[in-house]
């Protein structure tokens, strides 16, 4: 990084964190750490609500995704808007009218303090993890970039998001999101100019489109019927649907933020805000990464893109297979380039294309081969599988992005993953205080003194994230970890809250023993089965939505207030 990229990524980086601790000096109390006294506009909340879902890990891993996997990840997104109407429509009406501090306060009332303890246990297991994972992304970022050590890079993210959002609370987190939503907005932009920026002159839109349609990269639909595949249109509309209702209906980090509108309309126009913007987003930062795959069509690109990970190698007994490799990898891909133009020139022409298109096929399969063989050394000398695409971006933009633009890229992608990291921190620390110490250890105390404890607790899932963060490398595909750990929780508390919401009769003990039955049920559907772990919200849902009702039903239990 120059001296111009370290300048602009200070000022806005600073900027952001005063901007937040600035709008935070209203804050009263308790409510005004975890609610900001219920007083802030619904732009915010929904510019928020999309934040806490953008981190960084969706610039690293979701375009490290579709640059080996194509535009397929999109079929997870088709269905929120969707959930956000049926969001506006039943939960944040019972949710906002309750006036509780966490979504699973609101389930004692309805259930019993079991039932409200074991989900709110269950979102600090699954988003503590989550946290860990979200502040990793950075680390690789200066891995690549300026090769600090991620352990250092891990701690001192940790330190000072930990600071402000002690600081802070949830007012400040918000207005972070707003202002590091925006600029990711700005930082997408660039990086698709910047991409076709990098492109050989003579190559245009239409070719661009035409390369990446070769290999099927553009396609986004699937239509096949088969579970064990992760992303089609079926685990998409079906799994997805589930997985997104699950997050943005249960997730302490999620009900939080429309808790802090100022009316139930407010918190309705946040959600439907997040529901038409959403996808779009999520479709070009997707592109992002299949330009980056038709650009290295021109450019060589690295055997493997985690440069700590290729000088490990070659100073190991396996350098010099790895050496052959890299030699063969730059022999193919000066064919495949000699093809690709020889190509676009035949297109031009009219010339017919079959044999042309079938050659750049099979040196796009001998490079992936080639990948794969690399990979394979660096999981035998590392110990562990290579977590080589979350850094193709990272790759490009300290290769081929100017000065200052890649500073305030790097500064866009820091305050993306610290933006996540603070809403989990606010989010896990409500549910410790309110959930647990509030309800079990200390009922009657003054303002001072919860406020303290919150802090305490903001204090020690930062820690906690910081510990889980350090692991987080071995766990390959950021993005699909993430939803990994979410979908073993989210399936069975979404049916939980169903229970709440929709089934009058269902009981206290209906409720707690279908939660039960239902992370049994995903835990047995996982180690028995090959299915995509998208249904595991869906198998979640319906476990505890049968067990619960039948339970209630015919148990000699009495019926829970409605």
């Amino acid at each position: 990084m120059s001296g111009l990229d370290w300048a602009v990524f200070a000022v806005y980086f600073g900027g952001v964190v005063g901007f937040a601790l600035w709008q935070s000096r209203k804050n009263v109390g308790v409510e005004g750490y975890f609610l900001a006294n219920r007083r802030l506009p619904w732009g915010a909340i929904g510019l928020s609500v999309m934040a806490t879902q953008a981190s960084a890990i969706t610039f690293i891993g979701t375009t490290g995704q579709a640059f080996d996997d194509g535009m397929e990840f999109i079929q997870v997104y088709l269905p929120q808007p969707l959930v956000m109407i049926l969001l506006c429509v039943v939960f944040v009406p019972f949710f906002y009218r309750a006036k509780v501090y966490t979504a699973y306060e609101y389930l004692e009332g309805r259930f019993d303090a079991k039932t409200r303890s074991l989900t709110s246990f269950l979102f600090l297991v699954s988003r503590g993890l989550a946290a860990g994972i979200v502040l990793y992304a950075p680390a690789i970022v200066l891995s690549v970039i300026m090769g600090w050590d991620e352990k250092v890079t891990i701690l001192i993210m940790g330190v000072i998001t930990i600071a402000y959002t002690m600081a802070g609370g949830i007012t400040a987190v918000i207005w972070t999101d707003v202002v590091q939503m925006l600029m990711m907005f700005v930082g997408i932009a660039a990086a698709l100019v910047i991409l076709f920026g990098t492109l050989p002159p003579e190559v245009g839109v239409g070719d661009v489109v035409y390369i990446g349609g070769i290999q099927q990269m553009w396609s986004s639909i699937d239509w096949s019927w088969d579970p064990t595949n992760t992303y089609t249109i079926w685990s998409g509309m079906i799994g997805g649907f589930f997985l997104a209702l699950a997050y943005f209906g249960t997730d302490q980090s999620q009900v939080q933020r429309y808790l802090t509108a100022k009316s139930l309309r407010s918190s309705r126009l946040s959600l439907i805000f997040n529901a038409f913007l959403k996808l779009p987003m999520q479709f070009a930062i997707l592109s992002i990464g299949v330009l980056l795959f038709v650009f290295y069509h021109f450019e060589r690109p690295p055997l493997l893109f985690n440069s700590a990970e290729v000088t490990m190698v070659h100073e190991s007994e396996r350098g010099a297979e790895f050496q052959r490799l890299e030699l063969e990898h730059g022999d193919v891909h000066s064919l495949r380039r000699e093809a690709t133009l020889e190509l676009l020139d035949a297109r031009s022409s009219g010339d017919d294309l079959t044999a042309l298109q079938q050659r750049i096929g099979e040196y796009d399969g001998q490079l992936s081969g080639l990948r794969s063989d690399a990979k394979a050394i660096v999981s035998d000398v590392r110990g562990a599988s290579s977590n080589d695409v979350n850094y193709v971006f990272p790759s490009y933009l300290i290769r081929y992005v100017p000065a200052g633009v890649l500073g305030l890229m790097i500064a866009v992608i820091f305050a993306a993953a610290m933006s996540s990291l603070d809403s989990e921190l606010t989010a896990l620390s409500s549910a410790t205080v309110v959930d647990f110490y509030k309800r079990y250890v200390r009922r009657s105390a003054d303002e001072a003194h919860y406020l303290l404890a919150s802090r305490i607790a903001t204090f020690f899932w930062g820690l906690f994230a910081c510990g889980v963060a350090l692991y987080a490398g071995r766990l390959g595909s950021l993005l699909e970890a993430v939803n990994q750990v979410g979908s073993f929780f989210y399936g069975s508390l979404l049916g939980v809250f169903v229970l709440a919401f929709l089934v009058k009769k269902a009981t206290g003990d209906g409720a707690f023993w279908g939660l039960l039955a239902g992370m049994l049920a995903v835990f047995i559907v996982s180690v028995t089965t090959d299915i995509s772990y998208l249904y595991y919200n869906v198998v979640g849902t319906f476990t505890v939505l049968g067990v619960g009702t039948l339970f209630s039903r015919f148990a000699d239990r009495p019926e829970a207030a409605t």
